[in-house]
């Protein structure tokens, strides 16, 4: 790094920026397919003269373009402030050191000091809060408030987890619970809070994505985390692979995508079924997010092969960017759809 500038951008990590909105593509996609669904029945049922409606709060949903909007915005400020938060724990406890593997971070660069990254954390975390406020109210207004309490606690909460997953003398990541959070965060909180914002609905069907999007977050962070096996076991980072062992981690590995497949796939078998018994057409192409594991399974084959584990950095991007596609396809699958 050159100069500060750069030394911010790389603290803000922009690479992790696409894995951190999927979950929201993935939940705006389905809620707006979900809308298209409920209007067809809607006008199959008058056609037949039968109304039923079975939530009807569904059926005269309009999509709310801006709760996306504001829920990216959210949720990159949650990344980014997770980011600077990662960067100023690890840099005060010492784990970033020379033998860390990948990108050097801004503290352990020296261009950025401790105290600056504090007042940025800060600063990040009102700003990221206000865009909650907003998302909050413009999905459920004052009309529903016990809703929007709930979402402005998980949004302190999510502003909490940001910070001390490295901050402090208990930070969870030091614990190996940072797989947990993730899960959570990105997974469910991620899909179904934004589908519920946009719908006013909990459907037990997107469980399933959820746990997708969940389990290839946490893909990510365990490749990251098997990188950084040695340094992190010296520096007392108590991580996933660092109490299972590179072996043991690796098979988690298999297991984190493999179930990630499964989810997703069942999950787009009861959106096909739902499509044809409206008699949609091209309901095939809900099948097209599939596409996005074939990289995945690709993965697998080198992280098994992969002896070192200081080989595994170039994959970290792979998995990422293929979680990324597989919410872009869904995006995209869905806009032809309906």
């Amino acid at each position: 790094m050159k100069n500060k500038t750069q030394a911010w951008i790389s603290a803000a990590r922009p690479r992790t920026l696409p894995l951190s909105i999927s979950g929201i593509l993935v939940g705006s996609a389905y809620a707006y397919l979900d809308i298209a669904f409920a209007k067809a029945e809607l006008e199959s049922a008058f056609g037949e003269n039968v109304i039923n409606i079975p939530v009807s709060s569904l059926y005269n949903a309009l999509f709310n373009w801006w709760i996306p909007v504001l829920a990216l915005l959210t949720t990159l400020g949650f990344q980014i402030l997770s980011n600077f938060a990662n960067d100023y724990g690890d840099g005060v406890k010492g784990t970033d050191n020379h033998e860390r593997i990948g990108p050097m971070r801004a503290i352990q660069s020296g261009i950025i000091q401790p105290a600056e990254m504090k007042r940025v954390i800060i600063i990040t975390s009102i700003l990221t809060f206000m865009c909650a406020i907003a998302l909050i109210y413009v999905s459920l207004g004052l009309e529903q408030l016990v809703d929007s309490l709930l979402f402005l606690g998980l949004g302190i909460a999510a502003i909490w987890a940001a910070i001390k997953y490295t901050v402090g003398d208990n930070a969870y990541g030091y614990r190996g619970l940072g797989d947990v959070f993730v899960f959570i965060f990105f997974g469910p909180v991620s899909v179904i809070g934004i589908y519920y914002l946009i719908t006013s609905i909990l459907s037990w069907q997107l469980i399933l994505p959820s746990i997708s999007i969940g389990l290839l977050s946490v893909t990510v962070l365990n490749l990251n985390n098997m990188r950084d096996i040695k340094s992190d076991l010296k520096a007392g980072k108590n991580t996933i692979p660092v109490k299972l062992g590179l072996a043991k981690s690796k098979k988690l590995h298999y297991t984190y995508i493999i179930s990630a497949l499964v989810a997703m796939t069942l999950f787009l078998l009861i959106q096909f079924t739902e499509a044809a018994n409206l008699g949609i057409s091209f309901q095939w192409i809900l099948f097209l997010p599939v596409l996005a594991f074939i990289p995945l399974i690709a993965h697998l084959f080198t992280v098994k092969k992969t002896a070192s584990s200081v080989l595994l950095d170039p994959e970290l991007k792979k998995v990422a960017l293929s979680t990324f596609l597989l919410a872009l396809l869904s995006v995209i699958s869905v806009l032809v759809i309906s």
